[in-house]
């Protein structure tokens, strides 16, 4: 526990830079008042109450204790579902104190768990004695036993299961493993795998990975949003289960998609883990069989469609903007064809969005087909170009000189 001291606090300028005179004053009390414990009571006293007389005197004279200088906010904003965005203007944050996880909560948290590898010191330091066995394993030494426990298992979906395991027990570990064994295990947490995990998810569900927003929660969804216990969110991976890769409506348990997408984010794009947020929006299934399962995840109904879809989808979209800012990347993922050009076109304008099965194959395939012409030589326009499939956005190959990779 990190406790800041009066000298520190009240004579920093920069602490509370951007905050108006009257707001240092409150601020003051409550420290003082924290410091009461420390200092002599009755001085404390004395302080606390002539400062406290002296905020009150000015809130009488019509001063408000929640202005805020006017250089340090944004004014106006855009109307959306919530009212007004002020997404963009600076938050008092007061940092009273700084709590760190010890113990068996320790041992519990992804995050901060490193396992046997917490030496000594650390052990002492964090109240792990005795919650440990007394080897100290390096990491090293912790991803050389993964790695090996991973490659005993024929069944790709057991090594998917252990690996997400691995991702709820020891985050560090988890990405240590995927970024030095990228090419053995990409497949394993992301296609071909990943499809079968989604139809087989709530037969192997054991804890949530991301946000879950239904229909049941439609008008609360700002309320679901601050639910997430990490605020900083820079990334989020979205779907509504229509279009999981060539499987099909699996609804709710599309939720592999962005996690398992995501996951690739942090270790071949370097983005933080606590900065990307999973999230798959349940408006029912048309998928019978899974309508008919009793491990079934999700909600029980047909799909929604029309006008209640889209209020569902543009109060998340208003929601998502208001809580975590104007410059958060919503990537839709999986969606219908029928809904993904149409969310794009509809949010492209007012908030960063992106769309991978339209977005990112297509510019995968067009940079490849660019490369290709170092080796084939002219121009696009000199070929012709075969497409293949029904997706998005189709996979496409010159008819003239297929021989030459392109990608």
């Amino acid at each position: 526990m990190i406790t800041l001291n009066q000298t520190t606090f009240l004579s920093n300028s920069s602490t509370l830079s951007g905050v108006s005179s009257l707001q240092r004053k409150v601020c003051s009390v409550s420290i003082v008042a924290t410091l009461s414990s420390s200092n002599n009571k009755n001085r404390a006293d004395n302080k606390v109450r002539v400062l406290m007389e002296n905020t009150m005197k000015e809130i009488k004279e019509g001063v408000s204790a929640l202005d805020f200088d006017s250089n340090t906010t944004v004014a106006g904003g855009v109307r959306d579902f919530y009212g007004e965005d002020r997404a963009t203007e600076d938050q008092l944050v007061t940092p009273w104190t700084f709590s760190v996880a010890s113990g068996y909560t320790l041992l519990r948290d992804p995050h901060h768990n490193k396992g046997l590898a917490f030496n000594q010191n650390e052990r002492d330091a964090h109240y792990l004695r005795g919650l440990l066995p007394p080897t100290v394993a390096t990491q090293a030494l912790q991803e050389k036993k993964m790695m090996h426990n991973l490659r005993q298992y024929q069944v790709p979906l057991q090594k998917y299961m252990a690996m997400m395991d691995l991702q709820e027990r020891n985050e560090r570990l988890f990405y240590k493993l995927l970024i030095d064994h990228v090419e053995e295990l990409l497949p394993v947490v992301y296609t071909p795998t990943v499809g079968e995990a989604c139809q087989k998810y709530g037969s192997i569900f054991m804890r949530p990975q991301g946000l879950y927003i239904s229909l049941k929660e439609k008008g609360k969804i700002l309320e679901v949003l601050k639910n997430w216990p990490e605020k900083n969110i820079q990334v989020i991976v979205v779907t509504d289960g229509e279009r999981i890769l060539g499987l099909g409506d699996l609804g709710c348990q599309g939720m592999g998609i962005p996690v398992g997408k995501l996951s690739l984010y942090t270790a071949l794009g370097g983005v933080r883990p606590s900065s990307c947020l999973p999230i798959t929006i349940d408006v029912g299934t048309n998928n019978e069989k899974l309508l008919n399962d009793e491990f079934y995840i999700g909600l029980r109904q047909k799909r929604a469609t029309g006008k209640e879809y889209a209020e569902l989808l543009h109060e998340f979209m208003c929601a998502v903007k208001q809580n975590y800012g104007e410059k958060i990347l919503v990537q839709f993922e999986d969606f219908a064809n029928h809904n993904a050009f149409d969310l794009l076109a509809r949010y492209s304008t007012s908030h960063l969005v992106f769309n991978d099965d339209i977005q990112g194959t297509a510019s995968v395939v067009l940079s490849g087909l660019v490369a290709s012409l170092k080796l084939v030589g002219g121009t696009l326009a000199d070929h012709t170009f075969l497409f293949l499939g029904a997706g998005e956005v189709s996979f496409c190959l010159p008819l003239h000189r297929i021989s030459y990779p392109l990608l």
